[in-house]
């Protein structure tokens, strides 16, 4: 499974998930809870510290990598993301395929392919760059390090301004599966998925990085939503800002 690892960056540092952020977390999730229509954040200490225990649990099992998501300014825990879906494709072919099973040494296997995703903020840290940061330094890593095939991400139909924020770092729709699952509110939901390739990695990493550069400039241009993935979508949500 893959090693955790701590990514630095200007703004923000993703530290590997442990039990002592479970306080920070709580005082992060506790604060103005409105931006968290369709994400699940932990609220209060009890539930911050199952929420990082879960989250744990994944991790030893080969499912997830988590991270604290720490602000460099203050050095205050301002959220949390995390690697998940991972998926290897190296040994024998097998059928059908066996997910997520790494081929030799789980200890040093890296995945073919991932999915970022459970990616919240504090209201405070919304806004900030902190979150386009946070997926250039994870999307280096998944490409440049693991070496990885595809990066996944995904966000409830309904959430059209986190889908704008995903499009905006140049992922591909590839469409909305219908009535996929249940969201947080208890609502039969559909979702969209969107990837990154690694042929397409180098030309994502440039429109990141120019966002980064341009995010104290009040006329960046937005992107919006892909037509197809909005044909199946609807309503307004709630995002992680840039």
């Amino acid at each position: 499974m893959p090693v955790p690892v701590i990514l630095n960056g200007r703004t923000v540092r993703l530290e590997p998930l442990a039990t002592y952020h479970a306080e920070a977390l709580a005082q992060a999730g506790a604060e103005d809870r409105t931006t968290y229509a369709f994400t699940p954040v932990p609220h209060g200490l009890e539930a911050a510290r199952d929420y990082v225990a879960r989250a744990l649990a994944d991790q030893a099992a080969g499912r997830s990598l988590p991270f604290a998501t720490v602000s460099t300014a203050d050095g205050r825990v301002v959220g949390s993301t995390r690697f998940l879906e991972l998926d290897y494709w190296q040994g024998p072919l097998v059928w059908p395929p066996a997910p997520g099973i790494p081929f030799g040494d789980p200890a040093t296997a890296v995945p073919d392919a991932a999915e970022i995703g459970n990616t919240w903020l504090s209201p405070r840290a919304q806004g900030t760059g902190i979150n386009t940061e946070a997926k250039l330094l994870m999307l280096r890593h998944a490409f440049e390090v693991w070496g990885v095939q595809r990066i996944s991400m995904r966000a409830d139909a309904r959430n059209q301004r986190s889908r704008t924020a995903i499009e905006r770092l140049g992922a591909t729709c590839e469409g909305v599966r219908r009535a996929h699952s249940r969201g947080l509110d208890g609502v039969v939901r559909s979702t969209a998925f969107y990837s990154i390739l690694d042929e397409e990695w180098p030309a994502v990493r440039d429109i990141i990085e120019l966002r980064i550069a341009a995010a104290t400039s009040p006329s960046a241009p937005d992107r919006t939503i892909n037509q197809e993935c909005l044909r199946h979508g609807g309503g307004t949500g709630q995002l992680i800002p840039a």
